[in-house]
């Protein structure tokens, strides 16, 4: 079968030795893989493949016995590598169990990261790094999260034995897939049942180590805009999941080339590698570890429609893609989004400011949860999502809503990159306290700005057409494509 480093037919190494195959290994694993193959700095890893998947439901939620036999012959090699030893000291080996499915569905799976942790290994972590608070706050993150996800019951205390530590959260990935986010983004996006999630593991950096320690979420281009600069965000002393959970708002990236202009300097040249290597806008996730940057993951980055028209044209101007390639990657979905987008016609003092994190006006009644939406949406009113923070499970509430508004968070959080694809109205961190404020009142948000507005206080107008839009409506009528979708848009 295998184009792969393999420890076993079930058990592949991330090491970037052989081509990889998406559809086996998903989206995060083909994306690790094919950054090791291109000589950048990425933690090593091995995946359990997406074909795992079924065989693991169709073994009655079980791993089978070889499988994890093989699984743990793979750790050896994150342990040669790292030089550290999964479950016992003196240098502890700590892992990442993350998901990923061949198309991309950011946030709608489980990971769990820093395991491999006990009580006892708190303190041998402690001693080798010389920092207690470090030690004792990767262990609590580790406890919750695996608490949560894992066992499914807030206080839980993770096994003793790391090794069932990691049988049981490869099998909480695997079970993730049969979740209702993931049926809900499946069938909003027209997925089909799939071939299932793969389960990559991958040797744990650190971005809560020190203050030169954080992680980010970085776009090669901007996913609201299609303008070519560098888009994201970015958390100092956090993990990755503080930064695309939208429950901290994080600083711009572009504040990096102020405060660390080596760092940012060498995000810009990986940047460029990547978009070069995918001829696309590219959504990287990566971790500063005590001043060393590492990659964690890399693919097509989801775009406004505004953007995707843009980066299309762009692209196809370049010579990095064909005028056909452009047409293609213009999605019905977009050119809909397009043909009714508008924008705030005149400024009237706003009630709150934020980030827009996906373009577009949306109006509507403010609604703090699904049953609130739902209600709105039976008498017929639109409804705006206002929430302190939106967590993957708010994914079909935010699917039956005309836009999203939150108090925290920031543009490159999992709800945002949501909104993005399917063009709903985004504005995120805009003040805490912004729920109970709004409470019962109908609003505007404008996701380009990021303003918030009483309804009625502004007016909206078609949004203009710009030379982007022209281009493509060129490829089409030059290909002689008198069908494709994006010809309406001439008329609009």
């Amino acid at each position: 079968m295998n184009d792969h480093s393999t420890v076993s037919a079930n058990v592949l190494l991330l090491d970037g030795s052989q081509p990889g195959d998406r559809e086996l290994l998903g989206g995060k694993a083909y994306s690790v893989n094919r950054m090791h193959g291109l000589g950048l700095p990425v933690p090593l890893a091995f995946a359990l493949p997406t074909s795992m998947c079924g065989e693991y439901h169709r073994n009655g939620r079980a791993l089978p016995e070889p499988v994890w036999q093989e699984v743990r012959e793979a750790v050896t090699a994150l342990e040669t590598d790292t030089g550290r030893t999964f479950g016992s000291g003196p240098s502890p080996l700590l892992v990442s169990v993350r998901s990923g499915a061949a198309q991309s569905m950011p946030g709608m799976m489980d990971t769990v990261l820093n395991l491999g942790l006990t009580r006892d290994l708190v303190e041998v972590l402690a001693a080798e790094s010389g920092d207690e608070a470090w030690a004792r706050d990767t262990w609590e993150r580790f406890r919750r999260s695996y608490a949560d996800i894992v066992l499914g019951e807030a206080g839980g205390e993770p096994p003793t034995d790391p090794w069932a530590q990691l049988r049981a959260a490869i099998g909480a990935v695997f079970d993730s897939w049969t979740n209702d986010r993931v049926r809900s983004y499946r069938e909003r996006h027209r997925l089909g049942d799939g071939g299932g999630t793969a389960v990559t593991v991958q040797a744990m950096v650190f971005g809560n180590r020190d203050q030169t320690s954080g992680t980010g979420v970085l776009f090669s281009r901007n996913p609201n805009s299609g303008e070519p600069e560098l888009y994201g965000e970015w958390l100092t002393r956090a993990q990755g999941e503080d930064v695309v959970s939208g429950e901290a708002t994080p600083i711009q990236i572009a504040d990096l080339a102020r405060d660390q202009p080596d760092l940012y300097a060498e995000l810009c040249r990986v940047a460029q590698t990547l978009e070069a290597e995918y001829r696309d806008m590219v959504d990287i996730e990566f971790t500063v570890e005590s001043g060393r940057l590492y990659m964690l993951q890399c693919r097509a980055g989801k775009r406004a429609p505004r953007a995707a028209v843009r980066i299309a044209v762009d692209l196809a101007e370049s010579g990095r893609i064909s005028a056909t390639e452009a047409l293609d990657r213009v999605t019905v979905e977009h050119i809909d989004a397009l043909a009714g987008a508008t924008r705030v016609e005149h400024h009237a003092d706003s009630l709150a400011q934020g980030v827009g994190a996906s373009p577009g006006v949306a109006h509507g009644h403010v609604a703090r949860d699904f049953d609130e939406v739902a209600a709105l949406t039976a008498e017929g009113k639109n409804a705006i999502l206002v929430t302190a923070f939106t967590a993957p499970e708010d994914v079909p509430t935010m699917f039956a809503s005309a836009g999203v508004l939150t108090e925290v968070g920031g543009a490159t959080s999992h709800a945002a990159l949501v909104c993005r694809e399917i063009g709903l109205p985004c504005v995120v961190g805009a003040g805490a306290g912004l729920v109970e404020r709004l409470a019962g009142r109908a609003i505007t948000i404008d996701g380009d700005t990021g303003k918030v507005y009483a309804e009625g206080a502004v007016g909206t107008t078609a949004a203009v057409e710009d030379r982007s839009v022209s281009a493509l409506i060129a490829y089409a009528e030059s290909a002689g494509d008198s069908a494709h979708p994006v010809l309406r848009l001439a008329q609009t």
